[in-house]
């Protein structure tokens, strides 16, 4: 009995995980058709749309839990990181093909390895480290940095990356204190807040296909988020993480279908490798530590994300996460 439902586990985790990240995919295509407007007024209507779900899915819970912080600075700071994150993803979006921005953010993964070494003390081992320099090749490979070939887009993606691993570190720190509530609340209120300070300097009169274009982005956002929650919560995180490479795929159909965009095998080949090693970071994850949904490529572009609920193993006791080896 137990096997079949483990069985069923490993196939409705990752099938729930490709529809979200399929949704996130498609959140990403949106975004990238508004090209006449700010991303900060994309941002501001689309996060707006997305807090009338969530507002309506917290009142409907018995149990919502507290949002009230109990480490305010580091809630704050992850908040302002994840914004961070959202705002220069969306612009590498508008600047760069679909593929070159998802390479980037990749890198997320190898930071995050590179990060918990200096912030939460952890020991790495040679695999981990083995892959951090597979994923650098690949991303060399896919930008073959020169002075023209390198651009501002590039620039963006990369601080993107830089700061989701920045909030992945601070979730971890900080995610078995706080509430899932006040996880998912204060990024959202702080990207309305700040995209909304900005938004008189930049705001454009909308037509009312924009408007709708905005909705469907946080509507495809909020449902990404869901898929993959569930996701974590039907299956072991050793599945679900690397189901986020299924985006490539998703970039690849989209960009040649709506953007003219190609993808010459130098970008593929670097994809391909920065894929590998995103995977083999998961592997030793899982076959070294109690497995942790919120070590993993988790899209914390997504400011209304709440860190991943970890997932042990068979006979892990419940607490905090063991350092990787």
């Amino acid at each position: 009995m137990s096997q079949s439902l483990a069985s069923h586990s490993a196939v409705k985790g990752p099938l729930l995980a490709l529809i979200g990240f399929a949704s996130f995919s498609t959140h990403d295509a949106l975004l990238k058709s508004l090209s006449d407007y700010s991303v900060f007024q994309i941002i501001f209507f689309a996060m707006l749309f997305g807090y009338v779900p969530f507002s309506i899915v917290r009142l409907m819970d018995p149990n919502p839990g507290s949002i009230k912080a109990n480490n305010l600075k580091m809630v704050v700071l992850r908040a302002v990181l994840m914004v961070s994150s959202l705002c220069c993803a969306f612009m590498a979006f508008k600047m760069l093909p679909m593929v070159q921005v998802y390479v980037l953010l990749f890198t997320a993964p190898l930071l995050i390895t590179v990060m918990a070494i200096y912030f939460l003390g952890e020991q790495v081992h040679i695999t981990r480290w083995a892959a951090i320099l597979i994923g650098l090749l690949g991303v060399l490979i896919v930008l073959r940095p020169s002075v023209e070939s390198v651009s501002l887009g590039h620039l963006f993606g990369l601080i993107a990356a830089l700061s989701s691993a920045g909030a992945a570190i601070i979730s971890r720190k900080i995610g078995s204190t706080e509430s899932p509530a006040t996880m998912i609340l204060f990024p959202l209120l702080a990207s309305i807040l700040i995209t909304g300070c900005m938004l008189p300097f930049v705001y454009k009169p909308m037509e009312l296909s924009a408007l709708g274009v905005m909705f469907l982005i946080g509507i495809f956002g909020q449902i990404g988020q869901l898929m993959v929650f569930l996701a974590y919560r039907a299956a072991n995180a050793a599945f679900i993480a690397p189901m986020q490479y299924s985006q490539i795929v998703w970039a690849v159909i989209f960009g040649a279908l709506f953007f003219n965009e190609s993808a010459d095998r130098y970008v593929v080949l670097g994809a391909a490798i920065t894929i590998a090693s995103g995977i083999l970071i998961v592997w030793r994850e899982a076959m070294v530590s109690k497995v942790q949904a919120n070590l993993q490529t988790r899209n914390s572009r997504m400011v209304s994300a709440a860190p991943a609920p970890i997932i042990e193993s068979d006979n892990a006791e419940l607490g905090e996460p063991e350092p990787a080896r």
